[in-house]
């Protein structure tokens, strides 16, 4: 009898949890007005669990909820259980046939009383409900709502494990360990990219900038960056000094990311003809007692070392020339912000001589302004056609010699001249010595087209086109300027 009531409380709490994802479905898609059922519902389970009404409301930020109900905080901080969800749950009709649901796969990891459950499923939604629900859906942003959005979007970001900002882009935030995703970090952090790009779209931009008070309500973020820069010959006074703010508070946090995987990165391979210094730093103990181990005298218990093992520390140190050539076309802003303060790191490293040009139609050179990335980025013009060649002609003419040479290269290689052309051109470069690095895009952030000719034929030439993580351009870098 007893196993029978305790499986009956259990499918109550997942009728529960189910009414409240599918009152979640429905907000998310706009409607809410024809699932009044599964309002009063989800109202009637939250007075169940002492829940205000508030946590059900889209249009309530979450700030101001823990505000005014300081003892939901512990369940908005704490990240959740078992948050990675697998794949069998993509099919919504599993839930409608009965089959385990997502709040139940949440809750399952979690050795908590079914009541604790059901508030975690509330939580989640709350959370799911501000980052893609109605406030996200009006036709006008505001500043207030896309602050708004961003903080609620950083709230779930750590109810699910990952660094602030990962979801949107912001740095190499990883996420959660373990187990499946229903959809891939990759393809999560593209769809809130691309809800960002809209959000900011539909914001009245230029009239938020005039007022300093609302223009501090906004978050630095790639969308923000692309759109002041679009727009910034429209821009003056005001409007112009607090975007320009907005650009540097950018290029200065995604700098400090940048900086910290420069440094994580390898630093190439030592140079073996270099005999190691013998200072007590590099020295090598592990190497040293295994080296001595035959000079151990058991009478006395004691190892005599007359062989000291030392690490050869030095790398190769050749003065090597960077040329970073960009392409500054409108859909390469991300890498045109991303490569600039990249550029400006390596810039700061010994024996590293860097120059950035960029491109469209035309070649500038922005190397005067290579250490300030900031300047780099007011001085582009984003937009224009592509003429790749042309500009890799220019950066040759700043080749000294070329097998201390880097050139990368960013773009879509979708060239304005003649494919072929290009491509002769590269190879010649590549066969003078020259380091040839070609990239499509230094993120994985929304959709990202490349020529599918160059990417073909340079894979053919051992040098794919990367794209992706910063990392691996990063990594390619370090080994080769050390």
């Amino acid at each position: 009898m007893a196993d029978t009531s305790t499986a009956s409380s259990d499918q109550a709490i997942q009728n529960r949890q189910q009414a409240l994802l599918w009152r979640l479905l429905a907000a998310c898609f706009g409607q809410g007005e024809k699932a009044q059922n599964l309002e009063s519902l989800s109202k009637e389970i939250a007075q169940e669990l002492s829940l205000p009404e508030l946590v059900l409301d889209p249009m309530v930020s979450i700030t101001t909820l823990l505000q005014r109900h300081p003892d939901l905080r512990p369940l908005f901080e704490t990240p959740l259980p078992g948050a990675v969800l697998d794949e069998e749950s993509q099919d919504g009709a599993a839930i409608a046939s009965g089959s385990p649901s997502p709040a139940e796969r949440v809750s399952a990891s979690a050795s908590s009383s079914p009541t604790d459950q059901l508030k975690r499923t509330v939580v989640l939604s709350k959370l799911l409900l501000n980052a893609f629900g109605p406030a996200t859906q009006t036709k006008t942003v505001t500043a207030q709502q896309y602050s708004q959005w961003t903080q609620d979007l950083g709230t779930l970001e750590g109810a699910f494990g990952y660094p602030p900002g990962a979801l949107r882009g912001r740095g190499a935030g990883t996420g959660p360990g373990g187990g499946r995703r229903l959809i891939s970090e990759e393809e999560l952090r593209r769809g809130f990219q691309g809800m960002e790009n809209e959000l900011v779209r539909r914001m009245e931009l230029r009239e938020v900038l005039k007022d300093s008070r609302l223009a501090s309500k906004l978050q630095p973020s790639i969308a923000l960056v692309e759109q002041l820069l679009a727009d910034k010959s429209n821009l003056s006074g005001p409007a112009l000094d607090n975007a320009k703010k907005l650009i540097r508070a950018y290029v200065d946090q995604l700098a400090e990311v940048l900086k910290l995987q420069v440094q994580k990165a390898s630093k190439g391979k030592s140079d073996r003809s270099v005999p190691p210094k013998r200072v007590f730093r590099n020295l090598d103990l592990k190497r040293t007692l295994w080296k001595n181990l035959t000079n151990w005298n058991p009478e006395e218990e004691r190892l005599y070392v007359d062989r000291l093992i030392y690490r050869r520390t030095a790398t190769k140190t050749q003065p090597t020339r960077l040329l970073v050539v960009v392409d500054q076309s409108g859909s390469m802003v991300d890498a045109m912000v991303q490569s600039t303060i990249l550029a400006s790191i390596f810039a700061g490293l010994p024996k590293v001589d860097v120059h950035l040009i960029a491109f469209d139609t035309r070649v500038l050179d922005l190397t005067p302004w290579v250490t300030d990335p900031f300047e780099v980025l007011l001085r582009t013009q984003l937009g224009g056609g592509t003429l790749i060649r042309q500009a890799l002609i220019e950066a040759s003419k700043k080749i000294v010699e070329p097998k201390n040479t880097a050139m990368v290269v960013i773009s879509d290689f979708y060239e304005g001249g003649s494919d072929q052309e290009l491509l002769d051109y590269i190879k010649g470069l590549k066969d003078s010595g020259v380091h040839f690095i070609p990239v499509g895009a230094l993120q994985s952030s929304g959709y990202f087209s490349v020529s599918e000719f160059f990417r073909t034929r340079l894979a053919e030439l051992g040098m794919p086109i990367l794209h992706g993580a910063v990392n691996k351009l990063i990594h390619q870098l370090r080994y080769l300027l050390n």
